[in-house]
């Protein structure tokens, strides 16, 4: 995702054909990154999971809290996936930079960021030029 082209992305980069527009198609655009890599869970299913999870959770937050999705990036690494997820709104979620902490009531929503902070090993929220954010994580695969 560039701030040149705020159009969504299918995923690793520009020019590709399949735009993503919900937390089912950018799971389906991960996966199969995985396995074009080889990288399908091997020794560390759960890893992939975990992936996942994150990918489904920050989609439907930029849907459901940031005015829409404009934008997703999945790129692979030796270490594991880095994820950009763009929205349309300038508002940085108070729960980014917490603690993880699991909500201690009986709420039924609020689980997302304290989900994506613990499965992450790096999270960062970025404005983008023109209006919305672009939130970026990191999640291992080992």
């Amino acid at each position: 995702m560039s701030p040149a082209n705020p159009t969504p992305l299918a995923g690793h980069g520009p020019g590709a054909s399949d735009a993503i527009t919900s937390a089912a198609a950018a799971r389906d655009h991960v996966r199969k990154l995985l396995r074009e890599h080889g990288r399908t869970g091997g020794a560390n299913p759960d890893a992939v999971i975990d992936l996942l999870l994150v990918v489904s959770e920050l989609v439907t937050n930029a849907i459901r809290h940031g005015e829409g999705l404009a934008g997703f990036d999945a790129a692979l690494t030796d270490e594991g996936v880095r994820l950009a997820v763009r929205d349309h709104s300038d508002i940085v979620p108070a729960q980014a930079y917490g603690t993880g902490e699991i909500p201690h009531t009986d709420r039924t929503s609020g689980y997302g960021w304290p989900l994506i902070i613990r499965l992450s090993a790096a999270v960062t929220v970025e404005p983008c030029p023109g209006g919305g954010k672009t939130i970026r994580v990191f999640v291992p695969l080992a």
